[in-house]
């Protein structure tokens, strides 16, 4: 669930839609909580979806190797990648990492999201790069080093 109020409107830089604050966020904030996890699958399970089917789209790393799917696309599916982002992804969370304004739009760096050294379909809009998954050791110690480093300032 997003937590502070927002709006779905045309992304900024990728194509479809974005999510955009209507009002101001204190960095370290949280922008999205979990909500509604049913079921968490295993690497078995998330291996066994057919690839590019709806759930197989929806499919986001939990933890470790476990990942969560949301078929009915909640709006938090809506918050696009970037490698310069306004949310940190930790553990299902994601924290503001500046003080965000209204109209800001809020994004998360999809390395996070996906399996070990997985490979986004498409490439960053704003650089051209691939999106390449971080391996759970790197997510973790990365997003808790940034984590602490957000709630430090």
């Amino acid at each position: 669930m997003i937590v502070p109020k927002y709006e779905i409107r045309p992304a900024a830089y990728a194509e479809g839609k974005g999510v955009f604050l209507l009002e101001p966020v204190k960095r370290g904030q949280v922008l999205v909580a979990p909500d509604a996890i049913n079921q968490v699958y295993n690497k078995e399970a998330r291996e066994s979806l057919v690839p590019g089917s709806l759930e197989d789209e929806a499919c986001v790393r939990w933890f470790e190797s476990y990942h969560t799917v949301s078929t009915d696309w909640p709006d938090d599916c809506y918050v696009n990648h970037s490698f310069k982002p306004s949310g940190l992804w930790h553990l299902g969370f994601v924290f503001a990492t500046r003080d965000l304004a209204v109209g800001d739009e809020v994004t998360a760096d999809y390395r996070f999201l996906v399996n070990d050294n997985e490979v986004m379909p498409f490439k960053d809009a704003e650089t051209g790069e691939a999106i390449v998954g971080y391996t759970w050791e790197e997510n973790l110690r990365i997003s808790t080093e940034l984590l602490l480093e957000i709630l430090r300032k």
